[in-house]
């Protein structure tokens, strides 16, 4: 029998805060103790657990000595506050918002043999929602395609960037569906029934922080450090689920139905026949799988391989897969 553990959930009346929570019930996480915490304009509000409302607490006053696992789903600079403070108490880690630099980034299906190379405690960090889809869906490929280039565009839904941008998108929509004036808030401009051509701000070189990160990460999770990736991410009027366009440029020619076998027999991939291609609307949300479709060669080349995904970029991208990621880990805990 696994040893029941006391957790921790920072941000837990996020969006992915409470997904995650949800998720420990479904599956059954070993948790003697779950502690909810927040910042203090959302404690003292009540989350569902195992059929208990579970009170909110300040994650400020909050010891974490009392608790071997901690997740962080929450925003960069609450993670940068407390992570290593917990981390420090003797909690291990798993952080969801990209702050921890020296964090190793994992996803079960790319790269779970880094858990057991971790000192204990651990510092991981369950990657963006991008890298993750792309790790579920390029890990099974590393030994059938030489990949020399990964040219990926990411169309990115609103939920990514928490519930007061939902709310965004769909106060905009109904604005202009009910022909009223349109201001926007969240966003810097029209967000409803348009697409922004970057998220967030660029830097000097004109690249996001979130196209920085998802390269990095997914180098560090294919175990190719010098890989030539190219991102562009794109904000769409999605609420959730994520999209991406993605072109590997390889070595030699590609095998199609060597690369079609791999995806079907690979965990978490659900891949779409060719007459079909799948959505975030029509498939990807609530399911815990990345779709793969419009699986094909290049138009004038047989060493180009192009692919469509689609995820529940909240559920499976961020939720899940931290929690997949501490089901491993507690392996490894003494």
């Amino acid at each position: 029998m696994t040893t029941k553990l006391d957790i921790a959930v920072v941000g837990a009346t996020g969006t992915v805060g409470e997904t995650l929570v949800q998720i420990l019930e479904e599956l059954a996480f070993p948790v003697a103790t779950l502690h909810l915490l927040a910042s203090m304009e959302s404690a003292g509000s009540s989350v569902m657990f195992a059929s208990k409302k579970l009170k909110v607490r300040e994650v400020d006053s909050f010891d974490f000595s009392q608790v071997k696992l901690a997740f962080f789903a929450t925003t960069p600079a609450v993670s940068r506050s407390f992570a290593a403070k917990a981390h420090k108490a003797g909690c291990a880690v798993i952080d969801l918002s990209g702050a921890l630099h020296d964090a190793v980034a994992v996803v079960p299906e790319a790269n779970p043999e880094r858990l057991g190379q971790l000192p204990q405690p651990a510092l991981i960090t369950s990657p963006s929602a991008g890298a993750v889809a792309l790790a579920v869906a390029l890990a099974p490929l590393k030994g059938l395609v030489d990949i020399e280039r990964i040219q990926v565009n990411a169309c990115l839904a609103v939920s990514a960037q928490g519930r007061e941008a939902v709310s965004e998108l769909a106060r905009q929509t109904a604005e202009l569906l009910n022909a009223r004036p349109l201001e926007p808030r969240f966003f810097d401009r029209q967000m409803a029934f348009n697409l922004l051509a970057q998220v967030g701000a660029p830097d000097e070189q004109g690249h996001t922080a979130v196209e920085r990160r998802l390269v990095g990460e997914l180098r560090q999770l294919l175990g190719m450090p010098a890989l030539k990736i190219s991102v562009t991410c794109i904000q769409v009027p999605v609420f959730f689920g994520d999209s991406f366009s993605v072109a590997l440029q390889s070595r030699r020619a590609v095998d199609l139905d060597a690369v079609n076998r791999a995806l079907d027999s690979a965990d978490s991939i659900e891949r779409v026949e060719a007459d079909d291609y799948p959505t975030p609307v029509g498939d990807a949300v609530g399911q815990d799988v990345v779709y793969v479709g419009r699986v094909r060669h290049g138009i004038d080349e047989d060493e180009q391989l192009n692919l469509w995904l689609t995820t529940d970029n909240v559920r499976k991208g961020a939720a899940l897969n931290a929690v997949q990621v501490a089901q491993l880990l507690i392996k490894h805990m003494a």
